[in-house]
């Protein structure tokens, strides 16, 4: 057997969730590996909705850009039953946030976020399978198989498991995953169809039969190029897995992705089409079909010692509101920064035990919505419209209450620690002659960002002088690299709108004006106002600039807890 030397962290899985935990801890100076069992990428058009939510984590590693390239944008859906139409859904978003639904194939994720990481230096290693491990207090032991049959054993400080519903780590790490399975099966395809219906609509119609229950199901969603849509649909008795005794033995009892057997071929994607779509439609050019499982379950816990999971590995559910891969790459970055600042030796080990306080709530969350969209549909839900298309976006998202959530400050109603740190337009700095998003002041930013709002420079300069009496520094350009929490945490002016002007270079921190009044307007700020933003982007502080002191000194000691 082979020994390599240690790393910081292994992550097993090169999925979506697998790459965007390596690109974040990357970005914040980790030595990691990413191995995947797979010789090669699948093309598999499997979690295709990218949620706003995401875009935002994506803009602020810079990665946003190239998604929007290549995305194609979701507007809306139209559901039809009995062939008639019963309710149009229109995607829409209040207009300060920054980005709105969109489509992109699971291997065209993949393959952005590849090409990121490997800008980083760290590329997938194929043909690699985690075949067990072991933790003590000191670190990780796995053993890594390949496809030459070698056998490696890799001393590590930390195990990432993002290995799916049949995740190795998990039942490494003995966690219960309690659920169940939906007794339909369901066939993919990634097809073009030639109707005329809206451009950037999904589509679902289903037949629903005279004691109302629904018999046959079709649901699509646009895909990039020019008529593409991934279908789904009920599978017909001659493909099903469980007739024929194809399925394949997992021996953890988990039905749930893609599964062995026969694929459907054009002809049965057709047939479910003539019968159910709005419109006729011939269906072509069919790149890849399956067949595949669902079923609903969450780990108990997300973590033990130095092991964790994320994405299908810790939560499975329907894919009603292409909710799952999203919430698995919130699961990684919200993982990634913290495990970042516990390597760097800038926190306490304890931070790591509010991955599982933040991230679980979410995961039952999620679990619970999507199995009563996908029993009862969306169009069901009891929320008003803008609360169920803010949380379908995952812009609701919250760790108030939370282990790291400061104490509340301000308008009860105004964004609060454990909130979403919303982005605003209409932004100025001195020598740009356009105007600023929030995001892109942030851009690029690994780790926390202080955020001080002010009517004029006597303030600032009086927040800056108690944080540095009470021993919280905070620098113009800190390097990830610095092995200090506070030299990490940059600091960034954001004058009111009214405030007089500043000559360039005069503030004691880089400043940009509040010049449209939309930071006042979203952050609601109760006069001269501090506000951290986590590397995740939720707030982690919001304070008055005259408890600048004590508010950042708290908040770091929450970080820098001892074990």
């Amino acid at each position: 057997m082979a020994h390599t030397q240690a790393t910081d962290v292994l992550i097993a899985g090169a999925g979506p969730v697998g790459l965007s935990a390596a690109a974040e801890l990357r970005r914040h100076g980790v030595r990691c590996r990413l191995v995947d069992r797979l010789p090669a990428r699948l093309p598999h058009a499997k979690a295709v909705g990218i949620q706003p939510r995401t875009l935002e984590i994506w803009d602020r590693m810079g990665l946003a850009r190239t998604v929007l390239e290549t995305a194609v944008p979701l507007r809306g859906q139209l559901i039809y039953v009995n062939g008639r139409e019963q309710a149009r859904i229109d995607l829409t978003l209040p207009p300060e946030v920054p980005y709105g639904f969109a489509a992109l194939p699971q291997y065209e994720t993949e393959r952005l976020l590849e090409e990121y990481l490997a800008g980083l230096g760290t590329v997938i290693e194929r043909d690699t399978e985690l075949l067990s491990f072991t933790q003590d207090s000191d670190g990780v032991t796995a053993r890594l198989g390949t496809a030459s049959g070698a056998t490696e054993e890799v001393r590590v400080r930390y195990l990432i498991g993002c290995d799916g519903a049949h995740s190795i780590v998990r039942k490494g790490l003995g966690l219960a995953f309690e659920g169940g399975a939906f007794p339909e099966e369901y066939m993919l395809a990634d097809v073009e169809a030639d109707w005329d219906l809206p451009h950037g609509y999904g589509v679902r119609s289903s037949h629903r039969a005279d004691d109302g229950t629904t018999d046959d199901l079709l649901v699509c969603i646009p895909l990039p190029g020019a008529g593409r849509y991934r279908m789904s649909m009920l599978v017909p008795p001659e493909l099903s897995t469980r007739a024929t005794d194809q399925a394949p033995a997992r021996g953890d009892g988990v039905a749930h992705g893609l599964e062995g057997g026969r694929g459907p071929e054009l002809f049965h994607i057709q047939a479910v089409v003539d019968r159910l779509a709005p419109r006729p439609a011939t269906v072509s050019r069919m790149r890849w079909s399956s067949v595949f499982r669902v079923s609903h379950r969450i780990v108990d816990r997300y973590g033990d010692g130095r092991v964790f999971v994320a994405g299908d590995a810790a939560h499975i559910h329907p894919p009603t509101g292409a909710q799952g891969m999203n919430t698995g790459i919130q699961d990684a970055c919200n993982l990634a920064w913290k495990l970042a600042l516990v390597v760097h030796g800038e926190a306490g080990p304890t931070l790591l035990a509010s991955y599982d306080a933040e991230r679980r709530p979410v995961g039952e969350e999620v679990v619970g919505r999507t199995v009563r969209h996908a029993t009862h549909g969306i169009e069901t839900d009891p929320d008003d419209p803008r609360t169920l298309m803010l949380r379908e976006a995952q812009l609701l998202v919250d760790y108030r209450g939370g282990p790291l959530a400061g104490s509340p400050y301000g308008p009860t109603d105004a964004p609060q620690p454990g909130d979403r740190a919303p982005d605003c337009a209409g932004l100025t700095a001195p020598v740009a002659t356009y105007p600023l998003r929030l995001l892109d002041i942030l851009r690029g930013r690994a780790g926390h960002v202080l955020l001080l709002y002010a009517a004029g420079p006597a303030d600032l300069a009086q927040a800056a002088e108690a944080a540095g009496a009470a021993g919280v520094p905070w620098v113009r350009g800190a390097s990830p690299d610095t092995p200090d929490p506070g030299a990490r945490l940059q600091a960034i002016a954001v004058l009111a709108r009214q405030a007089a002007p500043t000559a360039p270079g005069t503030l004691p921190v880089p400043g940009y004006r509040d010049a449209a009044g939309e930071f006042a307007r979203l952050y609601r700020p109760d006069g001269p106002t501090g506000f951290v933003v986590r590397p995740d982007g939720q707030l982690g502080a919001r304070f008055p600039l005259a408890g600048t002191a004590a508010a950042l000194s708290g908040y770091l000691a929450a970080l820098s807890a001892p074990a």
